[in-house]
C-alpha cells in the first residue's frame, strides 16, 4: 500500500511540473494484443531474445518493463543484468549485450569502442529512467535530517567522523546528535550512480571534495557495496551509518532519507514534485537521436531536490543485428511510451517529462 500511494502522490505531483499527459491506475492490468494498448502495441511485438546489462538503479523498472512486454509478447526472452553501469558498457563494447544500460553517459574513449559494435552507425544514449538519488541514513534517535553539499562532502570524504560534529550541528540545530562514529557506505562496483553522486560533490562544493568524479569510488575509507540493493542494504544494518542510492531502493528497504541542501540555500525533500524542478531544467547536449543530458546540480529553482540522474540506454542508432533489432525497438519502444513510463511511478522513479519522453519515442522508433 505504501508504495501504491507514493505513485498515486508521484504521478500526480510530475503531472503538475512537467506536464505528463498520462499516469497509470493501481489496478491496471497488462493489456495483450491489440486491446487496451491499442494495435500499436501488437504490431510492436517480436519473438527471440536479447541479453543487456548494465544500471542496477534501473533494475526495477527494468524488470517492470521486461515483464510487461513479455505478457503481451508470446515468444520474447529479454535478460536484463543489473551488473552496474561500467559493467554494462563493457559487455556493450565487448559484443555480449544487446544494448547497456548507463547512468552516466560514454566516455570519450569509451564511445568509440561503442560505435565498432554498431556497423555503419553510432551507438546513441536513449534516457529511459530519471532517478533522483537518496542520502539514506541509519542513525538511531535522528528523524529529519538535513545535510548541506559541503558537509555531504565532508562526511563522504572523511574529515566529518562523528554525528555530533558541529558541522552536521550547524545543518540540525534542533536536532539531538549522538556521538556515534559515521560509517559511509558507497558502491564498489563501478556505477552511473557514483558518477553522478560525485558529480553533485564536485560542482557543489569543490572546496570539500577534491576527488574526481567517476563511475568507481575514489576517496579513501568508508565501506563499499555491491549495487544500490547491497548499499540500502548496509545501511539499514549498521546504525550510524549514511549511504546514496536510487530512490527506489531507499523506498523498498523503509529507509530515512535526508534532506539536501540546493543552489536557493533551501533544505529540499526528496519528493517526486521537487526532484521534477531539477529535471525541467536538464539540457539535451547530443546532436539528432542521441539523447545525452546535462543536468544542473546548483539549481536555484525553489524546492527543487538537486541530486538527481537520468538513466539511459546505450544501443547502436544503426547497425544492430538484424535478429536483434525489432525485439529491441518493441521493448524500449513499450519503455519510453506514455504506458511505459506511467508504470514507473510505483516503482519510486520520476517519468521522464512528456517533452523528453517523445524524443526518446521517436529516436526508438529510428532505431535501425
Amino acid at each position: 500500500m505504501k508504495l501504491q500511494r507514493h505513485g498515486t502522490i508521484a504521478c500526480l505531483a510530475l503531472t503538475a511540473v512537467l506536464g505528463l499527459s498520462a499516469c497509470g491506475s493501481d489496478n491496471n492490468e497488462p493489456a495483450s494484443g491489440a486491446s487496451a494498448s491499442g494495435s500499436a502495441a501488437a504490431a510492436d511485438c517480436a519473438t527471440g531474445t536479447l541479453n543487456a546489462q548494465g544500471s542496477s538503479a534501473q533494475k526495477n523498472a527494468m524488470a517492470e518493463w521486461i515483464k510487461a512486454y513479455q505478457q503481451k509478447c508470446a515468444g520474447s526472452t529479454i535478460n536484463y543484468e543489473p551488473s552496474g553501469s561500467g559493467a554494462g558498457i563493457q559487455a556493450l563494447i565487448a559484443g555480449t549485450a544487446d544494448f547497456a544500460g548507463s547512468d552516466s553517459a560514454l566516455k570519450p574513449e569509451e564511445q568509440p569502442q561503442a560505435d565498432a559494435k554498431c556497423v555503419g552507425g553510432k551507438a546513441v544514449h536513449l534516457p529511459m529512467v530519471i532517478g533522483p538519488v537518496a542520502v539514506a541514513y541509519n542513525v538511531s534517535g535522528v528523524d529529519n535530517l538535513q545535510l548541506k553539499p559541503a558537509t555531504l562532502a565532508k562526511i563522504f570524504a572523511g574529515e566529518v567522523t562523528r554525528w555530533d560534529d558541529p558541522a552536521v550541528k550547524a545543518d540540525n540545530p534542533d536536532a539531538k546528535l549522538p556521538p556515534t562514529t559515521i560509517q559511509t557506505v558507497h558502491r564498489s562496483d563501478e556505477s552511473g550512480t557514483t558518477d553522478n553522486f560525485t558529480k553533485f560533490l564536485a560542482k557543489t562544493a569543490s572546496a570539500d571534495w577534491t576527488f574526481e568524479n567517476a563511475k568507481a569510488w575514489k576517496a579513501p575509507g568508508g565501506t563499499g557495496a555491491k549495487g544500490s540493493d547491497g548499499v540500502a542494504s548496509s545501511v539499514k544494518g549498521a546504525d550510524g551509518s549514511i549511504g546514496y542510492m536510487e530512490w527506489s531502493f531507499a523506498e523498498n528497504a523503509g529507509l530515512k532519507m535526508a534532506k539536501v541542501g540546493n543552489g536557493a540555500g533551501e533544505f529540499a525533500e526528496l519528493t517526486a514534485e521537487n526532484a521534477g524542478k531539477t529535471i525541467a531544467g536538464a539540457k539535451i547536449e547530443g546532436q539528432g537521436d542521441d539523447l545525452k543530458m546535462s543536468i544542473d546540480y546548483n539549481t536555484k529553482e525553489a524546492g527543487a531536490y538537486p541530486i538527481v540522474l537520468v538513466t539511459y540506454e546505450i544501443v547502436c542508432g544503426k547497425g544492430l543485428a538484424a535478429d536483434k533489432l525489432p525485439l529491441v525497438k518493441g521493448l524500449l519502444g513499450h519503455a519510453a511510451s506514455a504506458e511505459g513510463q506511467a508504470e514507473l511511478t510505483e516503482l519510486g522513479y520520476a517519468p521522464l517529462p512528456d517533452s523528453v519522453r517523445t524524443k526518446v519515442e521517436a529516436a526508438v522508433k529510428n532505431l535501425s
